[in-house]
């Protein structure tokens, strides 16, 4: 196992250095990147505008003239300011340059500091971590906790009243967005048009450090009702599905028949034998879910309910053409997943030791 798990944490090497610099070609090169982004501020509101963003003052500006610029919307702007820019950004270097410097910072973590937002990318990830924290976790545990035991339930009763009719309680809910469903739950609970039970914004309210211990976790849990409600109606669905089907798929092999046979109860039947290996699907989408609940499963919903995580920092960031947050967050969760699907193959082998990794190629 040992030589299985350095094999493993070699690959990851060419493959998160293949995944940035694919990003790096597509994102880098693509239209409106940084320097363009304050052109389009000079040229719509001035002076005031390059002293704020470029943060050179007056001098950063030049003289306006008739110079050639590779850069749409520059025209009129003097090759000097747009250097100076370039400069700024670091886009004065060849491309091959920029993408080894930044792969070396990122070895050493050192993400560098927004372009737009004048602090650092660590500070930016850790001061938004607690939003997706909170959404990620409780989304995970709410939706194992519940669907693994409904979707052995729906297993063992397959086909019954009790079947069908939770069966179309799950596809509904499958089948309706969480941003969908979120927007109805602000209508009907948030203070849109019926009731106003619950908060619309925030993670906690503004008087959190006046409230005792007891009262803020009230607090905390008030303001993640509404948000977890929706996010957790797809990832609901899914995993109760997966777990009911994985269970039928073991129940019907003959090694289930045989330990009925030796006298074994149903109880002993199922999580004896049947519930190790019916599990190993549910484990396989752990990585996948994981990452989408810390990250890219909240996006719409921290829009919806004006909760600033990580979602929204990295898709502000990509509007705005903030490449050292783009890459940054990039880099941390492609880093997260490849680990992540290391713990899960570890698993394998802890719930079904016939799995050995050491005799297959990775």
């Amino acid at each position: 196992m040992g030589a299985y798990i350095l094999r493993r944490l070699l690959l990851m090497i060419p493959t998160i250095v293949g995944i940035m610099a694919i990003s790096f070609v597509v994102v880098q090169f693509a239209p409106g990147g940084p320097v363009e982004q304050v052109v389009a501020q000079l040229q719509g509101q001035g002076e005031s505008a390059s002293d704020r963003l470029s943060g050179s003052g007056g001098d950063l500006f030049g003289q306006q003239g008739g110079g050639d610029s590779s850069y749409r919307g520059a025209q009129g702007l003097d090759p000097d300011l747009i250097k100076k820019l370039e400069k700024q950004f670091g886009f004065d270097k060849p491309p091959l340059t920029r993408f080894l410097d930044m792969m070396w910072n990122y070895i050493r973590f050192d993400f560098g500091e927004s372009f737009f937002r004048n602090t650092s990318v660590i500070d930016l990830i850790i001061d938004k971590l607690p939003v997706s924290m909170s959404l990620g976790f409780w989304i995970l545990i709410v939706s194992y906790l519940i669907s693994i035991p409904l979707g052995i339930r729906k297993a063992v009763k397959d086909g019954s009243t009790f079947d069908i009719w939770t069966s179309g309680v799950i596809i509904v809910g499958y089948a309706v967005p969480s941003f969908l469903f979120g927007i109805l739950l602000i209508v009907m609970f948030a203070g849109g048009s019926f009731l106003d039970w619950f908060p619309l914004r925030g993670l906690v309210s503004d008087n959190f450090d006046d409230l005792t211990w007891w009262q803020k976790i009230g607090d905390y849990f008030w303001h993640l009702t509404l948000p977890l409600i929706a996010m957790a109606v797809s990832a609901f669905a899914t995993t109760t599905l997966l777990t009911k089907n994985s269970f039928i798929d073991e129940i019907k092999k003959q090694y289930v028949t045989t330990a009925r046979a030796k006298g074994l109860n149903e109880r002993q039947v199922l999580y004896g034998h049947v519930f190790r290996n019916a599990m190993l699907i549910v484990i396989a989408g752990f990585p996948g879910a994981f990452i989408s609940a810390f990250f890219t499963g909240s996006l719409l919903i921290e829009y919806i309910f004006s909760l600033d995580g990580l979602g929204r920092l990295g898709y502000l960031s990509i509007v705005n053409r903030d490449y050292p947050i783009v890459f940054g967050t990039l880099y941390i969760f492609s880093l997260m997943g490849l680990v992540v699907n290391l713990i899960s193959d570890l698993i394998y082998t802890w719930i079904d030791p016939r799995i050995d990794f050491e005799r297959r190629d990775v």
